[in-house]
């Protein structure tokens, strides 16, 4: 579906959402779905909401803002319960409203249940059509998914005057809709649902998207990512496999595999190692920050260049400018300061507004980089935007040489598995050589890391959905580039 939100304003690619669960007895699960939303707040700030259950019914609050402006304490203290589930939201599909903010609900079984999703499904248009849906009947792929497994729930049969619901199976109504209904989704979908009982996550055959599980105090908890389960005191156990669905209930912990065994083909996103997850998040066993790190480190053996100083762009940027300065024994310094209270979603609809947003977000210390060589670490190039009008800001400063390092190959294709990217047209990388890329940046150099170095940064030997680096889509999408448009 075509998302109404343009790209944001300081050219970098959108995370869709990060979603996160808990299920601990004898803790306020509001309060500790609060503080885990804010470790997650990075990976989407257009919508924030909560899910709670007290054991009897499943309450949702969730607005447009972030965590800070949906959330106060005296909201959290409405919200009794040991199980929730959370999700922060930047659409790629649906429109910016109230309606698809999350988490989606349903009203079925004996209290209903909620769902939070992060990725975008591939088969929507298809999905509705079996349902019965007009185009434009669908708000998002999200909301989809919650009708999809309302529809799989026991219903109500009447008898007469009476009325008698089936009895239920081995794993409760929740776990078997999604049974059934899971191997018919296509695309990137890590999600968390939850009805009064039981608290599930699942990740997609082919994991675009993290997830991982950890304890707290005899209970689980389930996240995008691991800075969410440090933040609330959980250890980290492990990470969801591509393909698992993981049930939390009475019974403790336990896997279902309802997916075709064949169709399991691992494929994170690469992009998550670039630019997308924390620092501190662990990826496949890896801090993310020491994998930039040496991806820094190889782009310096590979583009090195005489130099006075190697900044980072804030704040992905850094740690491989501190890669490329230990590898080049070119000193670090600071060079730009990030304005912290523009987040990343910040949006301009035209392109007078995304060049003021750049100064905005980022200005120059005029007393480190003046009269200086600068070697600039940045994690990618989308649009060129933000890029060209940040070299123009380092030369006003009085920079004498920028030398531009980007610590992944050319970004060249958009996504369709829960990105928010422009269409091909606008990817400045799309249709031109580095030397044209440099010329349009005003760079005196640019060089980007290749795929080969970014693959072996990561270090790992499960695949990677790289196809916004090299057009190789691991799940078919229905897409004719030389006439396409944001979908």
């Amino acid at each position: 579906m075509q998302d109404d939100i343009s790209q944001e304003a300081v050219g970098r690619p959108e995370e869709a959402c990060g979603v996160f669960g808990v299920r601990v007895e004898g803790l306020a699960a509001a309060y500790l779905t609060f503080d885990a939303l804010f470790a997650l707040q990075h990976r989407g700030q257009e919508a924030a909401g909560m899910a709670v259950s007290d054991g009897v019914s499943v309450t949702v609050v969730k607005n447009l803002g972030l965590v800070s402006n949906v959330f106060d304490d005296r909201t959290l203290r409405s919200l009794p319960g040991t199980m929730a589930i959370g999700h922060t939201r930047y659409s790629t599909t649906g429109a910016s409203n109230w309606r698809n903010a999350q988490p989606a609900f349903r009203s079925v079984g004996d209290a209903g249940f909620a769902l939070g999703h992060n990725g975008n499904l591939t088969n929507t248009t298809d999905l509705a059509s079996d349902l019965g849906m007009l185009p434009g009947m669908v708000a998002s792929d999200s909301d989809l998914i919650a009708e999809m497994v309302s529809l799989k729930y026991p219903k109500v049969f009447q008898s007469g005057v009476d009325s008698f619901t089936p009895e239920p199976t081995e794993h409760g109504p929740l776990v078997d809709a999604l049974i059934d209904v899971l191997p018919k989704l296509k695309g990137a979908f890590s999600l968390v649902l939850m009805d009064t009982h039981q608290l599930v996550g699942v990740r997609d055959p082919n994991g675009f998207r993290p997830l991982c599980l950890g304890s707290l105090d005899g209970g689980y908890v389930i996240a995008s990512e691991s800075p969410a389960l440090d933040v609330i005191g959980a250890e980290f156990i492990r990470e969801i496999e591509p393909g698992e669905m993981v049930v939390v209930d009475d019974d403790g912990v336990y896997s279902h595999w309802p997916f075709p065994p064949e169709s399991i083909d691992p494929k994170l996103c690469i992009f998550e190692f670039v630019y997308f997850a924390r620092p501190d998040a662990k990826l496949l066993g890896k801090e993310v920050h020491g994998t930039r790190r040496t991806m820094g480190q190889l782009l310096a053996f590979a583009a090195p260049v005489e130099a006075d100083m190697v900044m980072g762009v804030p704040e992905s940027g850094v740690p491989a400018a501190e890669g490329y300065a230990k590898a080049s024994g070119i000193p670090y310094g600071q060079g730009l300061v990030k304005n912290r209270y523009i987040g990343r979603t910040f949006i301009a609809p035209d392109q007078a507004q995304r060049v003021n947003a750049v100064r905005r977000k980022l200005n120059p210390l005029a007393e480190n980089i003046a009269g200086k060589r600068l070697v600039v670490v940045d994690d990618s190039i989308v649009r060129g935007t933000t890029t060209r009008n940040m070299v123009r800001m380092l030369r006003d400063a009085g920079a004498r040489e920028v030398h531009l390092r980007i610590s992944s190959p050319p970004y060249q294709w958009p996504c369709y598995y829960g990105i928010d990217t422009p269409s091909r047209p606008e990817l400045l990388a799309a249709n031109r050589t580095v030397e044209e890329i440099r010329e349009y940046l005003e760079a005196d150099s640019l060089a980007y890391l290749s795929i080969e170095d970014l693959r072996a940064a990561v270090g790992a030997s499960t695949g990677f959905c790289d196809a916004c680096l090299t057009g190789n889509y691991p799940v078919p999408v229905a897409v004719n580039f030389d006439v396409e448009v944001l979908a």
